[in-house]
């Protein structure tokens, strides 16, 4: 059932084929092979043109990826100490973590709670929404410490992921809300003050000691359990990924005179990569998504390649089907459930391409439960086919990515890549064929060994949100106590 590369179909129990689909269903999907395919130099040419514009993102100028400084200016040694609170602001949960970072190397204890975020509160008032997480963070330091008012206050690590601009590691300026937030009086301001303003009001003891974004706290997570890790990514709804740079390569900082081999960890935001349309391969699918979509002409990159979209693609693929060409696949039936903008997500293209039997009986049952269309055989082969091409493509345009920074940053051995999301974690067959694009791009010969490690190894990711963000916040102490002020707005919060 594993399914490596571009183009052959995962093998199912018995021999499924597409050459009995009738000539005009074949057509279509020889057409949509053509569309979504790409080839080892289309990989190439685009990794070429994504290492360009991440080296653009570091200039004065700037370019579509923004290539935010996150003034995290260390990694982990592993050897960190301490107790440490982190916060998580997700869509649709909130999460409070208290992380001991223990004696023993690498090795950490967490106690967590989830409170669920009131769907009132991400269109409500922007005090409502602080107050909220006030009170949380307070029921958390309650339950696990008793009298709040006998403690003294606990450092924060506050994973707030959402564009943010960073000129300090304590402070964070909201671009713009994601995810379905949408609360007046916030873009374009400090978030910092008015979380620290809602503590104040509840006496909560904490002290907000780092703002961050759960990539970079994925890449600290992550070389915090294994040194060899050098970039962290989500694949996930959205995506991102983040590395450590050195200021001497980011002229955007040359004005702080930083001496030129510090680290500064980067949160890339790579979604926004080729904004322009020079060199992505987008489909009239993918023209569509973007027009649609409330920011056209943003995220390119991540509207081919995020959880979010993956869906949305092929449902736009199946209604075209029907209603445009000759095919007119699930004739006579009625699609109005297939018609809904984003009703189909990522995990219903992961069912169609797990399932296991030759007849595609478990999809057939997913099309009848959840849209009520009953497709014949043939158009069950097309349904699998369009799957593992936009998951193919979607995982070999990541690696993309992955090879940029890698080839930016001169890691040809022994790097290892903490990834996260969803799509990572959960979708058939990603990993393997973003092994598969790297192998490609990066001209590796074919292994001798199969157990051997490639030169670069995507792997699953440490917790960023919650020890990623603990670990920060001990980082940015750590070097506060060394005497290094750069990127800390109130130096009064770590006395």
């Amino acid at each position: 059932m594993v399914g490596l590369g571009p183009k052959p179909p995962p093998s199912r129990k018995g021999t499924g084929t597409l050459a009995d689909a009738p000539k005009d269903l074949l057509k279509e999907i020889k057409h949509l092979e053509e569309l979504f395919t790409i080839d080892t130099a289309k990989l190439k040419e685009i990794t070429h043109h994504f290492v360009n514009e991440l080296t653009k993102g570091l200039s004065v100028k700037g370019g579509s990826i923004p290539m935010n400084p996150t003034w995290v200016m260390s990694q982990p040694t592993g050897y960190e100490t301490g107790s440490y609170l982190a916060l998580d602001m997700g869509g649709t949960n909130l999460r409070v973590c208290q992380v001991t970072l223990t004696e023993q190397k690498s090795e950490f204890d967490i106690i967590q709670s989830k409170y669920r975020m009131p769907e009132e509160l991400k269109t409500g008032d922007a005090d409502e929404l602080w107050e909220y997480i006030a009170d949380c963070l307070l029921q958390f330091i309650e339950t696990h410490h008793g009298d709040v008012t006998k403690l003294d206050k606990i450092p924060l690590g506050f994973t707030f992921s959402y564009p943010a601009t960073q000129n300090y590691v304590d402070e964070g300026i909201l671009q713009r809300w994601t995810k379905g937030f949408d609360i007046a009086g916030v873009e374009g301001h400090n978030v910092v003050p008015m979380f620290e303003a809602a503590l104040a009001q509840r006496g909560v003891p904490i002290k907000l000691t780092a703002l961050i974004n759960d990539t970079t706290g994925t890449l600290i997570a992550s070389a915090y359990t294994d040194p060899k890790m050098k970039i962290g990514c989500i694949f996930g709804t959205g995506c991102n990924a983040a590395y450590i740079e050195d200021c001497g390569s980011i002229p955007k900082l040359a004005h702080l005179n930083l001496p030129p081999e510090t680290p500064m960890a980067i949160n890339c935001e790579w979604g926004a990569f080729d904004n322009e349309g020079k060199v992505l391969p987008r489909t009239p699918y993918d023209v569509a998504i973007d027009k649609d979509s409330p920011r056209p002409g943003q995220q390119s990159f991540e509207k081919m390649i995020a959880g979010l979209y993956l869906g949305e693609i092929f449902r736009l693929i199946m209604v075209d089907l029907h209603d445009k060409h000759d095919v007119h696949i699930f004739a006579g039936q009625d699609i109005a459930k297939l018609r809904k903008p984003y009703s189909l997500d990522s995990s219903f293209l992961s069912s169609i391409e797990e399932d296991p039997f030759e007849n595609l009986s478990e999809t057939l049952d997913l099309f009848q439960n959840k849209l009520n269309i009953s497709p014949n055989l043939p158009e069950l082969e097309l349904i699998r086919r369009t799957a593992e091409l936009i998951g193919t493509r979607a995982a070999r345009l990541s690696a993309c990515g992955v090879s940029a920074i890698s080839i930016k940053k001169g890691y040809t051995t022994s790097c290892h890549v903490g990834a996260d999301g969803s799509v990572f974690n959960k979708y058939p067959h990603f990993k393997a064929r973003g092994a598969v694009a790297l192998r490609e791009i990066l001209d590796w010969p074919e292994k001798t060994d199969p157990k051997e490690e490639d030169p670069i190894e995507i792997l699953t990711a440490e917790d960023g949100s919650g020890v990623g963000a603990a670990l920060i916040a001990a980082l940015t102490l750590q070097r506060v106590k060394a005497g290094n002020m750069h990127g800390i707005l109130h130096p009064e919060n770590f006395t």
